[in-house]
C-alpha cells in the first residue's frame, strides 16, 4: 500500500483519523464522554486565546483546510445570515465554551446547549457509548451543563461579536431543568431565555430529549403553546424554533408542524435521539454487558438516518416550504446532506456522524453539496430545498 502524502496525514482530517481514528473504531477503551470532555477543554482554551499570534496561525490554518466560501450556499432564515447550510448540532458544546471558534472547522453556524436554568450533573455513569461498527453512539446524558448564569459568563468571557455579526450563527439550545415539576416548565425555560437572549442569534425549545423523565410530555401540542407563548412574551426575544423526537406519530408530527405555523415559530428541528433502536435490539455494550434493548437512552447515528428523513418530509408536506426546517440525525456523508435538503430542510446539523468521520466531513458536504448544485442546473442552495432531486 502507498504511503498517505504528507498533506494527507498533517491535514487537520488527517491528524484526527491517524490520532482518534483507533479509538473510535473500538467500543471500547478510552470512554467517549472523557474523550469528548478532553476535546472541549482544549477547544475552550484555543477559543479564549485565539488572538494570541501561535493559537491565531493554528487557527487560521484550519480554518484554511476545513473552510468553504461560495455564495451559492448562503442564506438568510429567521433574520439570520447563515455562510453555508452545516451546523453543529447542540449537545456537543453543551456550555459553550468553544463558542467563538466553530466557524473556523467550516461550520455556517453552531448550536450551544442544551442548557437549564439550574446547573445539573445528568445522569449516573456511564451515560455515553460507541457503536463503532454501526457508526452510531447511545447516550443518556440527562441535559448534563452548567447552568444559564455560567453560560452567559462563559459566552461574555469570550468576547464575542454582536449577534448578526459574527462569522458563524450562535443558536441556543433550552432544556428544563430536571428539579421543576413539568408544569412549571414554561418559566424554566423562560429564566434561561431571559438570560441568554443577547447573546443568542437564536433559540430552540428542546422538548424531545428522552433522557429528562417527562420532558417529552411537553411536544403536545397544548403543553407546547403555552411553553412557545410564555417564551414569546420575553422583550428581545429571538427567533424561536423547536427540536421534535423522531418518535412521534404522523398525526404528533402533523400536528406540531401546524403549531409551528400557527405561532409563528421560525423553524422546526427534526430529529432528536431515538428510543427505536432500528434492529439492533440485541446488540450488546461491552461496557454493560447488557443489550440496547435493555438500555436507556437515546440512539443517535447512522441508524438514525432513515427515519429522519421520514420525519423531515412528513413536516415539509404538512407545513408547506415557508416554514424553515432543520436535518439532524444519520448526516455523516454528502450523500446524507443532499437527501434532506432536497427533502425539504434549509439546514443540516452534525454530531455522531462528525465525531466518527472528523472534522473533514464539513467541507467535504460542502463540496459535494457545490458539486450537486452544478450537475443539477441550481444557481442557489434554496432552489435545491424540497426539490425532491435524487444524488448524482
Amino acid at each position: 500500500m502507498a504511503e498517505p502524502s504528507p498533506a494527507k496525514v498533517y491535514s487537520t482530517g488527517g491528524l484526527y483519523r491517524r490520532w482518534l481514528g483507533p479509538i473510535l473504531a473500538n467500543d471500547q477503551g478510552l470512554d467517549p464522554e472523557q474523550l469528548t470532555q478532553a476535546a472541549l477543554s482544549a477547544l475552550s482554551q484555543t477559543s479564549l486565546r485565539r488572538d494570541w499570534p501561535g493559537v491565531s496561525a493554528v487557527l487560521a490554518a484550519i480554518a484554511l483546510d476545513l473552510q468553504r466560501h461560495d455564495l451559492r450556499l448562503e442564506q438568510v432564515l429567521f433574520g439570520c445570515r447563515f455562510r453555508n447550510p452545516v451546523g453543529l448540532a447542540a449537545g456537543f458544546d453543551k456550555n459553550g465554551v468553544a463558542a467563538s471558534i466553530w466557524d473556523r472547522f467550516g461550520f455556517g453556524f453552531a448550536e450551544l446547549g442544551t442548557v437549564t436554568w439550574h446547573g445539573q450533573t445528568g445522569n449516573p455513569r456511564p451515560r455515553l457509548f460507541r457503536l463503532a461498527a454501526e457508526q452510531a453512539a447511545l447516550n443518556r446524558m440527562g441535559f448534563n451543563n452548567n447552568g444559564a448564569e455560567v453560560m452567559r459568563r462563559t459566552l461574555e468571557k469570550q468576547a464575542l461579536p454582536s449577534p448578526g455579526q459574527r462569522p458563524a450563527v450562535l443558536g441556543l439550545n433550552l432544556g428544563k431543568s430536571r428539579i421543576t415539576p413539568l408544569e412549571q416548565a414554561p418559566d424554566d425555560y423562560a429564566l434561561s431565555l431571559e438570560l441568554l437572549a443577547p447573546l443568542a442569534d437564536y433559540a430552540v425549545i428542546n422538548v424531545s430529549s428522552p433522557n429528562t423523565p417527562g420532558l417529552r410530555d411537553l411536544q403536545d401540542a397544548s403543553q407546547l403553546r403555552r411553553l412557545v407563548e410564555r417564551l414569546r412574551r420575553l422583550q428581545g426575544c429571538p427567533p424561536l424554533l423547536v427540536k421534535i423526537a423522531p418518535d412521534l406519530e404522523d398525526d404528533a408530527i402533523d400536528g406540531l408542524a401546524r403549531l409551528a405555523y400557527e405561532e409563528g415559530l421560525a423553524g422546526v428541528i427534526a430529529v432528536n435521539t431515538s428510543l427505536d433502536r432500528f434492529g439492533l435490539d440485541g446488540r450488546v455494550l461491552p461496557k454493560t454487558g447488557r443489550s440496547l434493548a435493555e438500555e436507556a437512552g437515546g440512539l443517535s447515528g447512522a441508524p438514525l438516518r432513515q427515519r429522519a428523513l421520514e420525519v423531515l418530509r412528513r413536516l415539509r408536506a404538512t407545513a408547506g416550504p415557508a416554514l424553515p426546517l432543520i436535518g439532524v440525525g444519520g448526516i455523516d456523508s454528502p450523500e446524507a446532506a443532499w437527501e434532506r435538503i432536497s427533502a425539504g430542510a434549509s439546514l443540516v446539523q452534525l454530531y455522531t456522524g462528525w465525531i466518527f468521520k472528523g472534522p473533514d466531513l464539513v467541507p467535504n458536504i460542502l463540496d459535494g453539496l457545490i458539486g450537486q448544485l452544478d450537475r443539477h442546473g441550481f444557481r442557489h442552495v434554496s432552489e435545491a430545498v424540497g426539490s425532491g432531486v435524487p444524488w448524482q
